[in-house]
């Protein structure tokens, strides 16, 4: 893989962290509907009901409803709020990278240009996770047994074949210096789910953000071998960087919201001025702290803009991992 291409995507993440213009004097939304394309406790999941609770929390929103809608790789959730997009006024889609991966793919025949996006709201370092009872101590410890035998590391994803949890593991398996397209990727419907499939020792290691993997320490059933990040995290201080590990990776998973196709300006910026003012709450700063996330704005016009980018650079990077013709 070409080095300056991870460069190039954590570059357009880390250039916008906290560019927030003024709030606008009304930020206050009665009501939104937030659709979630994936399970329960995933890191859409986790997103929006984070988002939404801290916007009630705040006042800055009156009411919140949050909907799973699973399937097609996020797909199903896309196909609905186009198709009845004159109902959804109220409704903001959560997602994230994924959304331009599996576009490229054609996992699902829409991409971000047929929804409305209206800011993307945070960032999440990505991380790899073994149960508390492992014998991985240390990442390159799961290097050094995937190269002497890639079927003895199942590495479990809360999303499909092909998504980011897939290509994370192969961007450290190819700097590592081993065969990415040899990587045993096993698929889950959700965090939750692969989460799972990890504590019954159906995989070894768990591809997930950071956000989940700081939860999931948490409560002491697993522990974090090491995060996507350029230097260590707070929330983290003992876990170790795949970079300092001697794998030359850095990467981050934008999160943001997307409302129906043709959604008004007036509405778009009522969002934008809500978002705004959470930015400067104390109840946002304790919901980011808590998940590990960045704050990562990027709002109408320059939100699309973003996406462009990252989508020439997301295509790149995959067609180097043979994930693209």
């Amino acid at each position: 893989m070409k080095k300056g291409l991870l460069s190039i995507l954590f570059i357009a993440i880390a250039s916008v962290f906290l560019v927030l213009p003024s709030a606008a004097a009304d930020s206050m939304v009665e009501e939104i509907h937030f659709l979630i394309p994936g399970g329960a406790g995933g890191g859409w999941d986790t997103t929006a009901r984070g988002v939404g609770r801290t916007l009630q929390t705040t006042g800055l929103v009156g009411t919140a409803s949050f909907e799973n809608m699973s399937g097609g790789g996020g797909g199903k959730a896309i196909n609905h709020i186009i198709s009845t997009a004159r109902r959804q006024q109220n409704t903001l889609m959560v997602n994230s990278t994924p959304i331009v991966i599996r576009s490229l793919q054609g996992v699902f025949p829409q991409s971000f240009r047929d929804l409305t996006p209206v800011a993307s709201v945070i960032a999440d370092f990505a991380a790899f996770v073994v149960p508390k009872g492992s014998k991985y101590t240390s990442f390159t410890q799961v290097v050094a047994d995937f190269k002497r035998n890639p079927k003895s590391v199942k590495v479990a994803g809360g999303s499909v074949k092909g998504s980011m949890d897939h290509l994370v593991p192969a961007m450290a398996i190819e700097a590592a210096g081993g065969d990415p397209l040899k990587l045993v990727y096993v698929p889950y419907d959700a965090g939750g789910k692969a989460m799972a499939g990890l504590l019954s020792g159906d995989t070894q290691v768990l591809s997930t953000g950071f956000g989940e993997a700081v939860n999931l320490a948490s409560q002491g059933e697993v522990r974090i071998l090491a995060v996507t990040s350029a230097e260590r995290l707070a929330e983290a201080p003992d876990v170790a960087t795949l970079k300092e590990l001697g794998y030359d990776v850095v990467f981050a998973n934008w999160r943001g919201f997307f409302g129906p196709p043709n959604l008004s300006k007036k509405k778009v910026d009522q969002y934008l001025a809500m978002f705004k003012k959470m930015y400067g709450t104390s109840e946002w700063d304790s919901t980011r702290k808590k998940y590990g996330w960045q704050n990562l704005y990027n709002p109408g016009a320059e939100f699309i803009t973003f996406l462009e980018q990252q989508e020439k650079a997301v295509g790149e990077m995959m067609r180097n991992l043979g994930f693209l013709q």
